[in-house]
């Protein structure tokens, strides 16, 4: 089945932090592997922004050596695409190079602004581009994470950039939130009649999310020993997942509505009690460093794994615990929700055929897809034995035709900030939200001086984080890819 092709409308895209590393590795091949579908108009053009000192030439230039590496796709319309790119060094904090960006811009197309820049230039930018005319009424801004670092930086940020944009002008981008598997989550839950009646307490059991990464903090380590894992990905990405899973049907498929049920969920999360958490740090083995050694803080009490235990207090889910989990140097690379369902009320099969549940897995990466687990009888003659045997769809295989990529979460969200759909981006009240319902959990470890368990490298994490499950009389799934 192939995928569907819409363009957009044209457009002017600016690219602060333009010589950056996720512009290297992600935004510009991103953008690049639309124009190779046929998504950007002729008239699109891509304009770099940054301190570098680079012309039109020497521009082009580092995006066909971005492209080469992280492409990912052979083309043969690269200097088509490379003619659309243009290049103006800018000072974000002094006046060099504004005037001449402003006039690169037209006025007749759409007219995006990328801040792929650290959240201390969001306010300069911001002041510069209403200085200079750029900033008018239907521009778009698109802001990375992380937004803020505690509840008080949050609210900080979004009054800066409320000072200087309207809510509907600012896409404050989450990749996870760009992944197939995930906008899947939502087809499948609201699009079949089969699973919807069942997604509630009354059938659900419990929920996992899971997270893993084989890295470990590398040349992050500055930066992640101030955040953790935390920080870095449960106040965001596996909270995103947690609201995708648990939030009632909107009235429609619109950001607002959607957004609206999101932060419902977000407000109806139980404070987590310190005996449903456990943080860990890899310790070092014979071939890589441990935590510590990266991050170069022998001392460090920052978490690189975490798993805690949420309760969402409302009616569909009240009693259903959802466990979260997230580490670096892991088992395998592997990003999964699963929803595991209750026991049959009563076997008919007496207790020889053991225990079966069904489980719908959504697999995020690093093979996106979906398993429904189903209880069948084991083929061959010798009595009633149960099997549990996977209903498996890979993406890849199922909806692409030989050859052709599932398009990255970063393609396809800087397409929907071009389109004007923020549905797929977070709103300043539910990243608020978020870090009033994550503060008191870091406040809490903090206060009380706790140190992370050490973990072997390989490993599923600390093995405190196996009895968390076990304690319910539960067992995580098993890390694999």
């Amino acid at each position: 089945m192939a995928s569907r092709v819409i363009p957009v409308d044209p457009f002017d895209l600016v690219i602060f932090g333009g010589t950056g590393d996720l512009a290297r590795r992600k935004i510009l091949p991103g953008l690049y592997r639309r124009f190779c579908a046929g998504q950007m108009p002729e008239e699109a053009r891509i304009i770099g922004a940054a301190r570098s000192d680079y012309d039109a030439a020497g521009y082009r230039a580092f995006v066909a050596e971005a492209i080469e590496e992280f492409g990912g796709r052979d083309c043969e319309q690269i200097d088509a695409f490379l003619a659309r790119l243009d290049y103006v060094a800018v000072d974000a904090k002094g006046t060099g190079g504004w005037s001449e960006l402003a006039q690169r811009l037209r006025d007749d197309v759409v007219r995006a602004f990328y801040f792929s820049v650290g959240p201390g230039l969001f306010g300069d930018l911001a002041e510069r581009l209403h200085k200079n005319g750029m900033a008018t009424p239907e521009c778009r801004v698109v802001v990375e994470k992380p937004f803020g670092h505690d509840l008080e930086s949050a609210r900080a940020l979004n009054a800066t950039l409320a000072a200087h944009f309207d809510e509907g002008q600012i896409y404050r981008i989450d990749h996870y939130l760009g992944k197939e598997t995930v906008q899947n989550l939502m087809a499948v839950r609201f699009g079949n009649m089969l699973f919807e009646p069942l997604w509630n307490s009354q059938y659900v059991d419990h929920i996992q999310i899971t997270v893993a990464e084989t890295v470990g903090v590398g040349g992050r380590g500055g930066y992640y020993d101030k955040s953790g894992a935390m920080r870095d990905m449960v106040q965001n990405h596996l909270m995103q997942l947690l609201c995708l899973i648990a939030m009632e049907p909107p009235a429609k498929f619109d950001p607002d509505a959607v957004r609206d049920e999101k932060l419902k969920v977000i407000r109806a999360l139980d404070p987590v009690d310190h005996h449903h958490l456990v943080r860990g740090q890899y310790e070092a083995d014979a071939q890589n460093p441990g935590y510590r050694e990266e991050t170069g803080d022998l001392r460090s009490k920052t978490e690189s794994f975490i798993a805690l235990r949420a309760s969402v207090s409302n009616w569909r889910w009240a009693g259903t615990p959802f466990y979260l989990r997230t580490g670096k140097r892991l088992r395998a690379r592997s990003s999964e929700i699963a929803v595991v369902f209750k026991d049959a009320p009563h076997s008919i099969f007496g207790p020889e055929a053991g225990r079966h549940r069904n489980i719908l897995a959504i697999r995020l990466q690093p093979n996106e897809g979906i398993t429904l687990k189903v209880t069948i009888k084991e083929p061959g003659p010798g009595g009633m034995r149960l099997v549990d045997v996977p209903l498996d769809m890979s993406f890849a295989e199922a909806l692409g035709p030989e050859g052709e990529e599932i398009p990255d979460a970063y393609e396809r969200l800087i397409m929907d900030v071009i389109r004007g759909n923020q549905t797929l981006f977070m709103r300043g009240d539910e990243v608020e939200a978020a870090w009033a319902w994550t503060d008191p959990i870091i406040r809490g470890w903090e206060e009380r001086g706790e140190v992370p368990k050490p973990y072997d490298q390989g490993s599923s994490g600390p093995e405190d984080a196996l009895m968390l499950l076990h304690r319910d009389g539960r067992r995580w799934r098993e890390i694999r890819e």
